[in-house]
């Protein structure tokens, strides 16, 4: 049987033109979504399904405040659960398109064809066919062309299968902003599931810079020091952030840039990280099998 597959968008509500692009490319796909949850994060929101014609059931859900990125993802993974008739869910940027209307097909039989497969990782391109070196998911090969098992995945656009998050849990809400992504994919090698980047499935996205959100210096130390402290083991956590201080020093010119970065390490220290489950000693050699070591 194939799998039922949902698609699901977070918006702040100020992308409105590519919103109705990207809705619209999801309604010209050959397969059609069972269902499309639509959130909008902090902001009131129209009816999509009486403008668009958007195949499947359209959800729209508004919350009374912005939740951030992975918070607004699990509003939709909630509802996803309640409805109960999902397998797999395509989430995607609000700002993003699918150029080609196979994706969803493509995505399903991927699926299908491995019971372990848990994440699978679309290419991100601009408008010009241009991916970024920090779209590709893998240390040390900057060819956004080649696939194949990974370590992590692009937030952007993305599939989970829904049987995986049910075992190692949705986004971590209090993140926010940032290495979110990596969370969740640590979870889940660490479970036994697998990631795939998959270069064939496109979703077109500006090209764009994470220090464009005036909160991408301190969010991201904090981020990455809660990051170390819940997942890796005792002896890898001064290693990691070592190397990430020495990187930090090396690529930010920003003097601003920096201060924001130190108050944000230091924030990462002070207050609580979450639950800590840190990673087995056998999912570190996995990760460093698979190109990353989870000290890079």
């Amino acid at each position: 049987m194939e799998p039922r597959i949902a698609v699901s968008v977070v918006t702040m509500g100020n992308r409105p033109a590519e919103v109705d692009a990207l809705l619209e490319s999801v309604a010209k796909q050959d397969l059609a979504p069972a269902r499309v949850v639509i959130v909008g994060n902090g902001c009131r929101l129209p009816e999509f399904g009486d403008r668009l014609s958007l195949p499947g059931e359209v959800t729209v859900i508004e919350t009374e405040e912005n939740l951030g990125c992975p918070g607004g993802r699990n509003v939709a993974l909630a509802r996803l659960r309640e409805f109960g008739d999902v397998d797999i869910v395509v989430e995607l940027d609000d700002d993003g398109l699918l150029v080609d209307a196979d994706v969803l097909r493509r995505v399903g039989e991927l699926f299908a064809g491995d019971p372990r497969l848990g994440i699978v990782g679309f290419r991100i391109a601009d408008e010009n066919g241009e991916t970024q070196r920090r779209h590709v998911p893998r240390a040390g090969d900057a060819d956004p062309l080649r696939g194949g098992y990974v370590t992590g995945f692009l937030g952007g656009g993305h599939a989970f299968r829904m049987a995986m998050l049910a075992e190692i849990g949705d986004w971590p809400a209090e993140f926010f902003f940032a290495h979110e992504e990596t969370d969740l994919a640590w979870r889940a090698v660490d479970a036994g599931w697998k990631i795939l980047y998959a270069p064939e499935l496109l979703l077109q996205h500006p090209k764009t810079s994470p220090a464009r959100h005036a909160i991408y210096y301190r969010v991201t130390a904090r981020n990455r020091v809660w990051l170390v402290r819940r997942r890796l083991p005792l002896p890898l956590i001064p290693v990691h952030l070592g190397v990430w201080v020495a990187v930090t020093l090396l690529r930010t010119r920003s003097a601003g840039g920096l201060r924001a970065w130190f108050g944000g390490f230091a924030e990462g220290l002070r207050e609580p990280a979450g639950e800590r489950r840190p990673m087995r000693w056998r999912t570190v050699w996995r990760l460093t099998r698979l190109g990353r070591p989870p000290v890079i």
